[in-house]
């Protein structure tokens, strides 16, 4: 399976995956949301969720349907104006107090279950639909069709993966590093404000993609696409 790859040009694909998941997305600002308000161990769940919806859309990227979802205004205006209105939604109850996932001033939601954070995190990368275009527009750049494809798939859906599930997780870490004071019921009520409004920008960070901002296949997504 190792002569099944590239491996100058898969080592490219793994540092260009970790270069974009290190600039501050949604993804990221989630995480760290979460890391603040929850700790660094509740902060994975929410990874562990980002990282699920990527493999989705990484699989439907790998075939011909994933390309006919990118290319479809439809299908990309309800899937981000769903997931806006979900992380709006979050993102308004932790700054006014409000039972959530985020609000740490409400003693109930310090004790929200793992699940719903992983759901979070799967609802917020499924509603930001450019992770598929993405996938579309740069998986052909890195795949050798002299060499098998399926086993191509699986090193580059790994490449994709682990960077991005440590980068995270990082994130998490130092985020929570600050969860002894952000906890603290003199600040609690502006840790609220400050995670509800690092999820207005995700939301606002989704609703700004284009709906017929999908690229053609063959077409290099720039940097800036990426929001992992």
């Amino acid at each position: 399976m190792l002569a099944a790859v590239n491996w100058d040009t898969y080592w490219l694909y793994v540092l260009t995956e970790a270069a974009l998941s290190l600039s501050p997305g949604p993804a990221v600002m989630l995480v760290i949301a979460y890391g603040l308000t929850q700790g660094a161990r509740r902060s994975v769940p929410a990874t562990l969720g980002i990282l699920s919806a990527n493999t989705i859309y990484f699989a439907l990227s790998a075939t011909s349907l994933g390309a006919v979802i990118a290319a479809s205004p439809a299908f990309f205006a309800a899937v981000k104006w769903v997931g806006a209105a979900y992380l709006v939604y979050v993102a308004l109850s932790a700054i006014f107090g409000k039972p959530s996932p985020l609000t740490v001033s409400d003693p109930g939601s310090r004790d929200i279950s793992r699940w719903r954070i992983y759901l979070a995190g799967l609802s917020l990368q499924l509603a930001n639909p450019k992770t598929l275009i993405f996938f579309v527009a740069i998986l052909p750049q890195f795949v050798d069709p002299t060499l098998p494809v399926g086993a191509q798939m699986v090193w580059l859906a790994a490449g994709s993966v682990i960077p991005e599930f440590f980068i995270l997780l990082g994130y998490g870490f130092l985020a929570s590093r600050a969860t002894h004071i952000a906890t603290d019921p003199r600040f609690a009520r502006w840790t609220d404000r400050v995670a509800g409004v690092l999820v207005l920008i995700v939301a606002a960070l989704v609703v700004s993609v284009a709906p017929n901002g999908a690229p053609p296949v063959s077409t290099p997504v720039p940097t800036s696409m990426s929001g992992h």
